[in-house]
């Protein structure tokens, strides 16, 4: 029992990987005041960025940094639309989704030299292996935490370290009134364009992140919507966690655990149809997400920032 509680633990943990980076991402690009929904095309982009990188040059930290621009620039389009062009945000974010999931869909399919026909689609690239941490790593049940890929291990960092850059310092305080309040930011000095630009772009490098994650470490290699919805699912747990990145961690270990769940349900081969299991950690998490709000409404401590999903320029007062 211990061997297979173990096991469903490292699961967790691995597959709510990149939903944590991802929704940290989008917590301070909301925080901010800008809607980001193309989150499942920026994942699948700099996926396919990392993966094709790795199986080509060998490197995992070029990989990963790449997939990280990639992230960057999309999150940028959708920056100068959404901010200099006033672009509806809702619209903007599902140009970007579109357009990342059929180029990634593309380029997907077409790896490698042409002149051979060579397709990478579905092949293993260089990937992250588990670390273990001698000593931690040997703990009964607690060990599985211990034995993870080094980006995993990371967000044990990133999660303290956005909330105490959030909540304890004065640029945290800084992004939290532009998202409320960008003609008082404004009035006090604050240079409302370049803090939403700034934080758009950050989310974007988070995504990309959680996008090389996918390929590089969780399911090393490539095929086709690789996400399986997971840009879709942050847009979720953003809500979930209340736009706190604390709270990320809770809803990626929802997802993540009954991911885990539900694999091993498969393995045994359980007479539950293999369609309904791989469904359950999405109804899940929106049935988790409807009750918690509805809880959360009915004690008045609901509510994403204010100005959220508005354009704002100096004029505009």
């Amino acid at each position: 029992m211990i061997p297979l509680i173990t096991s469903i633990i490292a699961i967790t943990l691995s597959a709510g990987t990149s939903l944590v980076y991802a929704t940290i991402g989008e917590i301070y690009t909301e925080r901010s005041g800008i809607l980001n929904l193309g989150i499942e095309g920026m994942m699948l982009m700099s996926a396919v960025t990392a993966f094709a990188t790795a199986f080509h040059t060998g490197s995992l930290l070029l990989a990963v940094l790449l997939a990280m621009l990639v992230g960057m620039l999309l999150a940028l389009i959708h920056a100068f639309l959404s901010i200099t062009m006033r672009a509806n945000q809702v619209v903007s974010g599902l140009s970007i989704t579109l357009f990342g999931t059929g180029l990634a869909s593309f380029l997907g399919q077409r790896l490698g030299p042409e002149s051979n026909g060579f397709n990478l689609s579905g092949m293993s690239a260089v990937k992250f292996n588990r670390l273990q941490i001698e000593g931690l790593g040997d703990i009964p049940l607690l060990g599985a935490v211990f034995n993870q890929d080094p980006l995993t291990y990371l967000v044990y960092l990133l999660i303290p370290v956005a909330w105490y850059f959030m909540y304890k310092t004065k640029f945290g305080l800084n992004l939290r009134s532009v998202g409320e309040n960008p003609q008082t930011s404004d009035a006090m000095g604050l240079n409302v364009t370049k803090i939403r630009y700034l934080y758009t772009i950050f989310g974007g490098m988070l995504v990309g992140i959680g996008g090389a994650h996918l390929s590089l470490a969780y399911t090393p290699g490539w095929t086709e919507n690789i996400t399986g919805g997971r840009g879709w699912i942050v847009i979720a747990l953003v809500i979930f966690s209340m736009w706190n990145p604390s709270r990320a961690i809770l809803g990626a270990i929802l997802f993540g655990g009954i991911n885990a769940v539900q694999f091993r349900l498969q393995a045994s081969g359980t007479d539950i149809p293999s369609a309904y299991l791989n469904m359950a950690p999405y109804v899940a998490t929106i049935l988790v997400l409807v009750l918690v709000t509805v809880w959360e409404s009915h004690n008045r401590k609901v509510g994403p920032p204010a100005a959220l999903g508005t354009s704002y320029m100096r004029e505009d007062k």
